[in-house]
């Protein structure tokens, strides 16, 4: 698939993100194995943010629906954290953790959330995606526009200095207890956000 054949859906006068858009953006990611949510930014170092989100002990700071697939499972009884593997306190051990990251430029973020939510995170895979790419990327800049000009993007694969998600990735440093996920951590000066996906088989 040449990713180039036709532009992303640019930007244009959006109504005000509220709960509701918001709702609908993260449906996006109803058929995959995938974990969306949004906690305070409490930190100037932002990591035991992302910990307090992953184990799920912040709410949404507005209230807004997120997908957690291991919701009222028990697993999250022994690991409130399950399936991911939580920054650690230690600031060596940290300095590791992070190194599994790497910035994007705010004009990847989208083509990444679009490729979380297909087939086997892989668009070439994607069924149909011709017909599904503009409502797909019309949510995934629902979501981008939740974290202003400023923010910072984080993934946990290096693909290249200008990373086009349309274009297969073929490695990543995994984040969770599975050998095989992707994801986004989205930090603006007040929030920070997960949208994660994984391969359980």
């Amino acid at each position: 698939m040449d990713s180039e054949t036709e532009p992303d859906r640019q930007d244009g006068p959006q109504l005000p993100l509220d709960a509701a858009t918001w709702a609908a953006a993260v449906e996006m990611y109803r058929n995959r194995y995938s974990f969306v949510a949004v906690g305070p930014r409490a930190h100037e170092d932002w990591l035991p943010d992302v910990a307090a989100v992953m184990r799920r002990e912040v709410a949404d700071p507005r209230g807004w629906s997120g997908r957690d697939p291991e919701q009222g499972d028990e697993e999250l009884e022994e690991d409130p954290a399950f399936p991911f593997r939580v920054p650690p306190t230690d600031e060596t051990v940290a300095a590791e953790w992070r190194s599994r990251l790497f910035e994007i430029p705010r004009s990847a973020v989208v083509r990444l959330l679009v490729m979380l939510a297909t087939d086997a995170m892989d668009v070439s895979r994607q069924y149909g995606f011709a017909e599904r790419r503009p409502s797909m990327e019309e949510r995934a800049q629902a979501i981008l526009s939740r974290f202003p000009e400023g923010s910072q993007f984080f993934t946990n694969t290096r693909h290249g200095d200008h990373p086009d998600f349309y274009e297969r990735v073929t490695g990543c440093w995994p984040m969770t207890q599975y050998s095989w996920d992707f994801g986004l951590i989205a930090v603006s000066r007040e929030e920070v956000g997960l949208i994660w996906s994984l391969d359980a088989s």
